[in-house]
């Protein structure tokens, strides 16, 4: 293993699932949005697939889907998630045990890193600050407030056009299918985590270019997928 790569190379990671467990923040915000709403709220252990798709899909799902939830009623739900979670819910998680090691161990070896999320920025980056990590990531970038961008595969394209970065030297990391999906329709490859919230058989079925079970296999899934692509 080389002591150190070329600064062009670059890894991508998600935020909720990979980084950080949002568990708390994320299904109380929802609780607590539907009950404001006056909607029935299941017990925060069975939203766990709420973690990593957009919100504005979550709660489409949760109010009833497409051909009942109205848009004024997903907007609702995702305006009351928010009154408590901007306040409370975004500090309510985690770093996942052995993330910042890993990343102290990808910056010494010259990889540029960033964060790519759904979650909008606002939040993301002073998530990022809080649990001390901010220093590893040149930028950390999200969905806007209004919903662009949420789409992973958007938001990849958005971020390889800000930082003039070239698809085959690029890693995409994280725990759902969206990133999988999302990166392969940008071109760059993927790490798949097994710690996160992707439902069994999930992460399997999406393909990514190799699969860890914990943050400390990362930096030696990397640098395969980097050797294999030189």
């Amino acid at each position: 293993m080389p002591d150190r790569i070329p600064a062009e190379h670059t890894v991508i990671f998600d935020l909720d699932g990979t980084l950080i467990d949002p568990f708390e923040g994320i299904t109380q915000s929802i609780r607590y949005a539907l009950h404001e709403m006056g909607r029935p709220a299941p017990l925060a252990s069975e939203l766990t697939w709420c973690i990593g798709p957009p919100l504005f899909d979550s709660f489409t799902t949760l109010l009833g889907g497409t051909s009942v939830a109205s848009r004024c009623d997903i907007e609702e739900a995702i305006r009351l998630y928010r009154v408590r979670f901007s306040h409370v819910g975004i500090y309510e998680c985690q770093l996942y045990s052995g993330i910042p090691e890993t990343l102290e161990e990808l910056a010494n070896q010259g990889f540029s890193l960033l964060v790519a999320t759904s979650k909008p920025h606002i939040y993301a980056l002073p998530i990022v600050e809080h649990l001390e990590v901010g220093q590893w990531f040149q930028h950390v970038y999200g969905a806007e407030m209004d919903g662009t961008r949420r789409d992973k595969g958007a938001l990849l394209e958005h971020v390889l056009a800000k930082e003039r970065i070239i698809g085959d030297q690029t890693i995409m990391i994280g725990d759902r299918r969206y990133d999988v999906d999302g990166a392969r329709e940008v071109g760059i490859r993927s790490i798949g985590v097994s710690f996160g919230y992707a439902a069994p058989g999930e992460l399997e079925a999406a393909d990514p270019d190799a699969l860890v079970a914990t943050p400390r296999e990362i930096p030696a899934a990397v640098m395969q997928l980097l050797g294999d692509a030189r």
